[in-house]
């Protein structure tokens, strides 16, 4: 394999189509939208980044370890996760103190395959990041890795690398990490009377409290009932507790947004005494994954009812098999590329929650998939109909040029445009976030650009529209105005 440099070029109407009439139209309709603040609304980025304000450590520990979209492609090729540095379960520190890897050992791997991003959402947002952010004019290869790896770290220890610095410059008007339930939020405490105050907020993420299934979840909910004290082995006493987390979100981490990441969207509408049960069970051990799933339904349905009460949005995004790779899991703990898309029902699964909840204006919910089938048979009519309800963007495995453009066909004209929420880049790479901000708009301003040449919008429709999809709707969705 020819592994040679080769010239990294970002061809300016790059994924506006091929068809010369719709690239007229869509680079008008990106050159009105492509400076506009960049809203990103649910991502995995480290709140102590922005708190602490430090330089990050070199090319490896800012580019591959908090990737997993990067790591696991290598993984599937036979690459350790030891060997990538990819610190184990409990774990702390950078990313070669547990095992004295070599970061530039790493990056040189890194480098060698490079080649196995080509044609990839990833391989994309590298690129962009390689050109845009570090000013690179030959492709990432074997080569040249480590001109790459110390030309990036040279750059790394400047003023303008550090993370409140690269908000200013990608341009980021605010940010938000996900904490799950227990978390005190000790770094958006410390961005407190900041500039930065209300530009990293958090999302409150229960998952750790109301998924039965978790092999830490009774000592979570011990741990819930010490932060809050309530009684958590009693249904009303441990509801209480979960809504005084979310207040103490709203408080300490200013969040606009819960998030929750259940296996189904599988909702229920329990009587008091059958949740006293389930809960019985669930804290002893002895309930069945059934049981399980049961409670995290009930729970959904608990919680759009506190969405209800104190206005957070309610973000669901079911459809995940979590930590396929049972000896990664073991070893490496959760969130390491091996959670595995899965089919999903949302019609009849929502149906308690919307019986209960869902004609109420007062709530809101952003509903993702992983399971792209649905979009047309049930997601849009879903969201074209309950008051409720809004489409979140493509995510995740369809987070892609390729995805996004499906979504928009298949969504829009049962749903509409004004029932879905722009975009979000869900992400743990902190520059990756400008590139695929980038990709999305491209993706939307191509197929706004169909409609216009195809005489289905207007041209001022079309502008109207870019503007709402890249931060219009982003804001109104997740109350950011």
């Amino acid at each position: 394999m020819n592994n040679a440099p080769q010239k990294l070029t970002m061809n300016p109407a790059r994924l506006l189509s091929s068809d010369p009439a719709v690239v007229k139209v869509a680079l008008e309709l990106y050159d009105s939208i492509k400076d506009l603040p960049i809203i990103s609304p649910h991502g995995h980025t480290d709140p102590s980044w922005f708190a602490e304000n430090s330089n990050f450590e070199n090319a490896a520990d800012l580019l591959i370890r908090p990737d997993h979209y990067v790591f696991r492609m290598l993984y599937s090729q036979g690459y350790s996760l030891e060997e990538l540095g990819i610190p184990q379960h409990g774990e702390k520190g950078d990313l070669a103190a547990s095992r004295n890897v070599d970061p530039e050992g790493i990056w040189q791997t890194f480098a060698e395959n490079y080649y196995l991003f080509a044609g990839t959402p990833s391989g994309y947002w590298l690129d962009s990041t390689f050109a845009n952010v570090f000013g690179f004019e030959d492709k990432l290869c074997a080569d040249n890795a480590s001109e790459y790896y110390q030309e990036i770290n040279r750059q790394l220890v400047s003023e303008r690398f550090k993370p409140r610095a690269l908000m200013d410059e990608f341009n980021i008007e605010l940010i938000a990490t996900t904490e799950g339930a227990l978390d005190q939020l000790p770094h958006h405490q410390k961005l407190t009377g900041t500039d930065f105050e209300k530009r990293v907020i958090t999302s409150f993420r229960p998952d750790d409290v109301v998924d039965a299934s978790r092999e830490d979840f009774k000592q979570n909910v011990a741990t819930l009932a010490e932060l809050t004290g309530e009684n958590t082995n009693d249904w009303q006493g441990y509801l209480n507790a979960i809504r005084k987390r979310r207040l103490y979100f709203v408080e300490h981490g200013r969040a606009t947004a819960t998030d929750h990441g259940h296996p189904t969207a599988l909702t229920e509408n329990l009587s008091v005494g059958e949740c006293q049960t389930l809960l019985d069970k669930c804290l002893k051990g002895s309930a069945s994954p059934v049981e399980h799933e049961l409670f995290r339904g009930q729970l959904l349905t608990e919680l759009a009812g506190m969405s209800i009460e104190d206005g957070l949005v309610m973000q669901i995004h079911p459809g995940a098999h979590r930590n396929h790779n049972q000896g990664v899991f073991d070893k490496f703990g959760r969130d390491k590329g091996a959670d595995i898309p899965s089919q999903t029902e949302y019609v009849n699964a929502l149906k308690p929650l919307l019986a209960k909840f869902g004609n109420d204006p007062k709530l809101s919910i952003i509903l993702f998939t992983l399971d792209e089938t649905t979009y047309s048979r049930e997601l849009a009519p879903l969201a074209g109909h309950y008051p409720s309800l809004k489409l979140g963007p493509a995510w995740w495995f369809h987070d892609s040029p390729a995805g996004m453009l499906r979504y928009r066909q298949q969504v829009t004209e049962t749903a509409g445009f004004y029932n879905t929420v722009g975009f979000n880049d869900d992400t743990r790479a902190f520059l990756s976030i400008p590139a695929r901000h980038d990709v999305a708009r491209r993706v939307d301003c191509r197929y706004l650009g169909e409609l216009v040449a195809n005489h289905q919008i207007t041209m001022q429709d079309a502008k109207t529209l870019a503007y709402e999809l890249t931060y219009g709707l982003v804001k109104k969705a997740y109350k950011l105005d």
